[in-house]
């Protein structure tokens, strides 16, 4: 079967040499891309904890402008997923056990209560 003629597609957008001056200032730029890029907060962790105190989130979000890219992972200070931020849901703490269950309280013959 013969290969479709490609030559009249649009070029793909060319891509930057350098990386903008916002990339490089980023508190994230030095993370693995699997952290910056993740679909999941646990995995997305370092890198949402990175944009706490990072200086150019708003220039990050206005350049990668999640909502209308489809984007997946962190952008200014929040986890995106298919261009739709994901709700941040916090550590859950677990309840601690019981160590022993409440003793009943019974009625007593002269109409009191044992405790």
């Amino acid at each position: 079967m013969p290969m479709p003629d490609i030559s009249s597609c649009p070029p793909d957008r060319p891509r930057p040499s350098r990386p903008a001056g916002w990339q490089t200032a980023a508190a994230c730029a030095g993370l693995p891309p699997r952290v910056v890029f993740s679909k999941k907060a646990k995995e997305a962790a370092p890198a949402l904890r990175a944009c706490v105190a990072c200086t150019v989130r708003r220039a990050c979000e206005e350049a990668v402008a999640p909502a209308e890219s489809w984007f997946d992972g962190v952008c200014g200070g929040r986890l995106w997923r298919s261009g739709r931020p994901v709700p941040h849901m916090p550590p859950t703490t677990a309840m601690p056990a019981p160590t022993a269950l409440p003793t009943p309280i019974a009625p007593t013959a002269q109409g009191g209560l044992l405790g």
